[in-house]
């Protein structure tokens, strides 16, 4: 559930029974029908996530697909598709993803 007045994601206080913004101080106490699920997790902000799918051939929208020639690490075919993306720091390189034309395998390098 999120707070009604800034957005920011409630979180159970075990103490008073309550969902409580850390943000505003907004207080939930009755959450009527809804479903409460819970999840823990553990996440660095250093840490970025990437989905590639598999399934399409084309770069995500924010990147510019080139065909070009690289070997395929799984089948050996010489024709990829190839695009970057900043997965690190910015003063790092960005890291270059291929992806086969042939059987579709996708790699990346740093």
């Amino acid at each position: 559930m999120f707070c009604p007045r800034c957005g920011t994601l409630l979180v159970l206080d075990k103490s008073k029974k309550v969902y409580r913004c850390t943000k505003c101080g907004y207080e939930a106490t009755n959450l009527g029908n809804r479903v409460v699920m819970t999840r823990s997790f553990q996440h660095n902000n250093k840490e970025k996530t990437v989905v590639i799918d598999s399934t399409s051939v084309s770069a995500p929208p924010t990147a510019t697909l080139v065909k070009g020639h690289v070997r395929c690490t799984k089948c050996g075919y010489e024709e990829v598709y190839a695009w970057q993306i900043q997965t690190r720091a910015a003063d790092e390189p960005p890291t270059t993803f291929y992806k086969c034309a042939k059987c579709g395998h996708t790699w990346r390098e740093y």
